[in-house]
């Protein structure tokens, strides 16, 4: 970076207002939405649309609802002046074509002849206004740029009397407006309206752009707030703005000219267009929508809009994308997992929606709540959790959630990147349903008595032996049968799904007693729920003698009356 910038770069100048009203203004209502996704964004693509990926876009921007549709520049390029052609008979008279052209009359002239026999039609015409514009580009004083504006709007005034048969709305834009002295802004569009003579029930719309985004976003609004309160016809006009992102603003700086007076955007979806791009309508239309304002804009198949965006210009669309990324709605986190699954857990249809880190519900837009908690290294207990409730339906204890997050974490850890809800099942099932051990539950019997008798069948080594135990009920008289260094931790039964063949789930905690610290837990899953309780004590004190050394292992066994891989009780 250059150190010496002072006298490289100076600051736009403030705007001479000493009272303000926008920042005391709040958003109720959707502006008017008009896309230039055909136009603006399509000229900036490298590889411009051909005709068919460019009707495709019209389709869609139709679809979504746009009645405004700026849909090329048909005196600068044949393949504009062909499709505005190819609209001819093909739009519904709620749909406005708006059209481009510079302030040459061949170009006006060409443009009104290329719009005939369009129902609805928005001639938008254009001439730059800043001091740099005027004399590098020009080389021409302010009056010379007025006369041009003036001329070119006497011209389409004249030529559209000629085709009545067409419903007119004139638009004008002093280009680079950001960058322009506020008064001279104000001299051009009053001469420009002078011709057109706009009333409240004809009005013109005056588009003010921020062709390139020149300061801080409060300063648009503040250009847009001290136009609207100078200008003369006030009521005979919509007030426009066409924000550019040179500076990563565009939004915001849109948000604020809407507070500021603006009643109408232009913009492209995903912030498409020259340099930095447009607008992003996406990211402000849902941003009025995560406020409860209606849009009129239909956003329910996000997916469809981002397929056709990307397929039409060849652009990709960032994960990250507000609102229409891979990940927006995704949390890796285990903090915000947690408090994502507690907040979904506890909102209901038709209520408020507060979901921490959810600005929105995914639904609205066509995704659903598969993608919205994924687990890698960096996440916790409750993503964990959250992929097996999704996988397999199962919602553990808070006492065994630390535990499974753990064996997920390290598989994480192993394969260095995300696992899938499928590994976090099938993880679950190998480490607390089904491991690997000495000890497997194949049945029992409960036996009559004055206290609960239960003998149990079992596979100890792969050799079947019974085991039985007394006890006050029978997980007391299973842990008779198969007494060892352990207490009992946590003990929890559910059923698993509902109706007639239901199934239980068992949940169980064994303590080491020499070792308070060590727990091991054991999940099992049957009809019958004593069957799964008894299962999931197997799965347990199979765990924990997987962790001991054979000698001790040996005095377990032997305390059950099993030597050796014998079966005696």
């Amino acid at each position: 970076m250059l150190t010496m910038i002072k006298n490289k770069y100076r600051p736009a100048p403030p705007i001479p207002m000493t009272v303000r009203h926008w920042p005391d203004h709040v958003l109720t209502q959707s502006p008017r939405w008009c896309s230039t996704d055909l136009r603006d964004g399509n000229q900036a693509l490298a590889t411009p649309m051909n005709p068919q990926r460019k009707w495709q876009m019209f389709q869609l921007l139709v679809d979504m609802g746009f009645t405004e549709i700026e849909a090329g520049f048909p005196a600068a390029s044949k393949d504009d002046l062909d499709f505005i052609r190819r609209l001819v008979g093909k739009t519904s008279d709620g749909v406005t074509i708006q059209v481009l052209t510079s302030a040459r009359e061949d170009h006006i002239r060409q443009t009104l002849a290329a719009v005939r026999g369009l129902p609805r039609v928005n001639i938008h015409f254009y001439i730059s206004t800043s001091p740099v514009q005027r004399r590098v580009v020009f080389g021409v004083d302010e009056h010379t740029v007025i006369q041009r504006a003036v001329d070119a709007a006497t011209w389409i005034q004249t030529l559209a009397l000629q085709q009545p048969e067409t419903q007119w709305t004139f638009q004008f834009s002093p280009e680079s407006f950001s960058a322009t002295e506020p008064e001279f802004s104000l001299a051009i569009c009053e001469a420009v309206a002078d011709v057109w003579e706009p009333t409240p029930q004809h009005k013109i719309i005056l588009n003010l752009p921020a062709t390139v985004e020149v300061a801080a976003p409060h300063r648009y609004a503040d250009q847009i707030e001290w136009f609207g309160t100078h200008f003369s016809r006030r009521n005979a006009i919509v007030l426009s703005i066409h924000p550019h992102n040179d500076r990563g603003c565009g939004v915001a700086a849109a948000e604020l000219a809407l507070l500021a007076g603006a009643e109408r955007v232009e913009g492209a979806l995903f912030g498409n267009g020259e340099r930095t791009g447009n607008l992003d309508l996406v990211t402000l239309a849902m941003n009025l929508h995560s406020q409860g304002i209606e849009t009129g804009l239909d956003f329910s198949n996000m997916p469809r809009v981002v397929a056709c965006y990307q397929a039409c210009t060849g652009m990709d669309i960032s994960p990250r994308q507000p609102y229409a990324g891979s990940l927006v709605f995704t949390a890796f986190s285990g903090s915000h997992q947690d408090a994502i699954r507690k907040g979904l857990a506890q909102w209901q249809p038709g209520n408020p929606w507060e979901i921490p880190y959810l600005p929105i519900d995914p639904q609205d837009i066509g995704y659903d709540f598969s993608g919205i908690i994924r687990v890698n290294s960096q996440s916790g207990k409750a993503g964990a959790s959250h992929l097996l409730e999704r996988e397999r339906g199962i919602h553990l204890p808070k006492w065994l959630e630390p535990e499974f997050a753990r064996k997920v974490q390290q598989l994480a850890d192993e394969q260095g990147g995300e696992v899938t809800a499928v590994q976090a099942a099938t993880l679950f099932e190998e480490t607390f349903i089904n491991p690997p051990g000495a000890v497997v539950l194949q049945g029992y019997r409960l036996l009559p008595g004055e206290l609960c008798r239960v003998e149990m069948e079992l596979v100890v080594d792969g050799v079947t032996c019974h085991v039985m135990g007394n006890g006050n009920g029978p997980i007391d008289a299973a842990f008779h049968a198969v007494p060892g260094p352990w207490y009992l931790q946590h003990y929890e039964e559910r059923a698993l799904n509902t109706g007639s063949s239901a199934r239980a789930i068992a949940f169980i905690s064994l303590v080491d007693a020499e070792n308070d610290c060590t727990s091991w837990s054991g999940v099992g899953i049957h009809e019958d729920i004593v069957a799964a309780s008894f299962a999931a004590l197997c799965v347990a004190i199979s765990r924990f003698l997987s962790a001991e050394n054979d000698q001790r292992c040996q005095t377990i066994l032997a305390g059950w009356g099993i030597m050796s891989g014998a079966t005696v009780y």
